[in-house]
């Protein structure tokens, strides 16, 4: 069965009181058509085809590098005159799946048993029942219980509006059909609109068998009009997620206070304490241990790695049995070697730490090549920048760098050099030998401290 896959995406979410389209409010991260996009592409499909609004360049702008084929709805004449539009693109060959852009955590095998009942020339449409049905359409069902159609909130009976199944929007049916139905919409409704659930009626009168399906987790078909909706939605998304972590083996202290948005890999026996975020491409080795109040953006992360509280990592390479923090912030283009110490206000921009060496205390490292075995005093300050430009600064392996010291770039530190204590450099520190730059100690006997004056 070839499938094409229609995702709804033109609607003008006025309801979010945003410049920005609604399907591209993020959740977990990650804007709410991108969720739906992923989910449609496990499906494999032989098309992805976006229906997106007037003025939503902005849309196709932010997902350029998703492979779809994107549709202009340029009036908002409903949901079955969007459908119709991109049914140009479809074969009646095909079965198609219709989807919601902002209707993010339906899940892909949810959609594949929606796609097998709609085998063999059949109608497919996924219902649920709920408590509280306000605002969705009611699935209408004969005397023998099958289903004639669906009628909208605003055009509902007060009988009617008893009814507690209802239409979640997901179905799937034959290309062939679906354009035959589609062409026979009309507008007579509160709306003006067409219809995309007027087809069921149609299929009905046509004896088509109509199947449905109901999905396993009601979050799935929960969409997003407003923020407080989208509020919802992200905790039930990050629940889900740390449901997951945990089920592959990582400890979390709270999966209430656990955030992880966009893409995270971990590895075996890792535990996280509690506000952990988590953002862009994470990869976590083995044992990786993270202290409360972390963020962790775009980073990999080696065997054994303990961080802990109050850290900022961002666009960082990390070895194996490293240490960072507490109230450490790492700095894109850094990359940290096995077996490295980086202790509490430490700062790290773009460079690299060889093994073994130690930044423990209130020091600031910045376009650093540094070797192995170097230890960092408390209150370094390497003074990269001259107000126009970036300077390297290299140093050697087994390096002692006493309290206080600044060290101008560009300038080399030989190996096995030693820099004493409140030293500025500016020249190049030759290997194995003590370097310090300090004007003399001078003691004033007699020296009075100066009083008050009375006024």
């Amino acid at each position: 069965m070839n499938i094409s896959v229609v995702i709804l995406a033109a609607g003008q979410g006025t309801r979010m009181r945003s410049a920005l389209p609604k399907v591209l409010h993020k959740l977990g991260g990650i804007p709410l058509l991108q969720h739906v996009i992923r989910t449609a592409r496990q499906l494999d499909p032989d098309g992805i085809h976006v229906v997106y609004g007037h003025g939503g360049e902005q849309v196709r702008e932010v997902l350029a590098g998703e492979n779809v084929d994107w549709v202009l709805q340029d009036r908002q004449l409903g949901t079955g005159h969007a459908v119709e539009l991109a049914m140009s693109r479809v074969s009646d060959a095909d079965t198609v799946l219709v989807l919601y852009g902002d209707v993010p955590l339906i899940r892909a095998a949810t959609l594949s048993g929606l796609i097998e009942k709609a085998r063999h020339d059949a109608l497919a449409v996924l219902t649920a029942v709920l408590d509280e049905p306000h605002g969705y359409g009611r699935m209408l069902r004969d005397s023998s219980g099958k289903l004639v159609g669906i009628v909208e909130q605003k055009d509902a009976s007060a009988a009617q509006l008893e009814i507690r199944e209802i239409n979640t929007g997901f179905l799937a049916a034959p290309a062939a059909s679906l354009r035959r139905w589609l062409g026979q919409l009309d507008n007579n409704n509160a709306k003006r609109e067409y219809y995309l659930t007027d087809v069921i009626a149609l299929a009905a009168a046509e004896r088509v068998a109509i199947e449905t399906a109901s999905p396993p987790n009601s979050f799935e078909i929960l969409g997003v009009n407003d923020r407080e909706q989208l509020s919802v939605l992200e905790r039930v998304y990050q629940r889900d997620q740390a449901q997951r972590l945990m089920r592959n083996g990582v400890t979390i202290a709270d999966p209430e206070r656990l955030d992880v948005r966009g893409e995270l890999q971990v590895g075996s026996d890792c535990e996280f304490d509690v506000n952990v975020v988590f953002e862009g491409e994470v990869r976590l080795g083995d044992r990786v241990r993270v202290g409360p109040n972390c963020v962790i953006r775009n980073t990999s992360i080696g065997d054994d790695v303990e961080i802990l509280a109050n850290c900022v990592i961002e666009d960082c390479i990390t070895g194996n049995g490293s240490r960072i923090g507490p109230f450490a912030r790492i700095r894109p283009e850094t990359e940290l070697a096995d077996r490295v110490r980086i202790g509490n206000f430490v700062e790290i921009k773009k460079s690299r730490i060889a093994a073994g060496s130690k930044i423990n205390h209130l020091s600031y490292i910045g376009d650093t090549h540094m070797g192995s075995g170097v230890n960092v005093g408390a209150g370094t300050i390497v003074c990269n920048y001259d107000g126009a430009n970036k300077h390297l600064t290299e140093i050697g392996n087994d390096v002692f760098i006493g309290s206080d010291t600044q060290l101008v770039a560009p300038v080399k530190v030989g190996d096995g050099a030693t820099i004493g204590a409140g030293s500025t450099i500016t020249r190049e520190v030759p290997p194995g030998e003590l370097t310090l730059s300090r004007a003399p100690q001078q003691t004033r006997p007699g020296w009075k401290r100066p009083v008050k004056r009375n006024k």
